[in-house]
């Protein structure tokens, strides 16, 4: 025979209710048990007829699971107020960073010229102190970078001279190195050009009468 499914609603009939109250119970139980048996879980389990008699079970000590479930549930209650007064501070921090971002928005336009149409001399005399302010502020740095690049460029102009002067006697110093080496060579081309005299005169008669006139006795 198949069972056929129960519908979840209150069952009329007052005897039909009290056997189903029963078995139900007994099987709530039972399976309580096991659970705290099998998994090694700390159950509690308490059941009130329709009559108002208590039915209860307990892994452990029942008060005890009732004070850890009380400071369970205390501590989330106390975990979602710390998060909704997060949230409400992070609120209250947004709209206070809008309104300045805001400010310093309307403060940047009237710097620049605009939006002054509602702004009282007062605040205009404030606008151009402030720029004046700026100005100067702005030109004092742009002198101190000129002269800052004046004088890296000194220091450069500095460090390129002494370079030039090292390699200028570097040079003067292989020229004359150059020209002690040459010296020998010139020396010798003069030896040489002494030794190969050649005698082009011109004369008549004989040769004996040449060497008599060159070498006289």
């Amino acid at each position: 025979m198949v069972r056929g499914k129960t519908q979840m609603r209150r069952i009329e009939n007052a005897t039909s209710r009290q056997v189903t109250f029963s078995k139900r119970r007994n099987g709530l139980l039972k399976k309580a048990f096991e659970l705290s048996v099998l998994c090694d879980a700390e159950v509690a389990l308490i059941i009130f007829s329709p009559r108002g008699k208590l039915y209860e079970f307990a892994s452990s000590s029942m008060q005890e699971t009732i004070e850890r479930y009380r400071s369970h549930v205390k501590d989330v209650q106390t975990d979602n107020s710390s998060s909704v007064e997060d949230v409400q501070h992070l609120k209250h921090e947004t709209a206070t960073m809008a309104k300045k971002v805001e400010l310093l928005e309307v403060a940047k336009r009237k710097l620049l010229g605009e939006g002054l149409g509602s702004s009282t001399i007062e605040e205009i005399v404030q606008i151009e102190q402030q720029l004046e302010r700026s100005v100067c502020i702005i030109r004092a740095r742009k002198m101190q970078v000129y002269n800052e690049q004046i004088e890296q460029l000194h220091a450069k102009e500095k460090m390129l001279a002494a370079e030039n002067a090292i390699l200028t006697e570097k040079c003067l110093t292989q020229t004359d190195q150059g020209i002690e080496e040459m010296r020998p060579d010139l020396r010798v081309a003069d030896y040489g050009d002494q030794n190969s005299d050649v005698e082009t005169e011109l004369f008549i008669g004989l040769p004996e009468r040449k060497t008599k006139e060159r070498w006289p006795k």
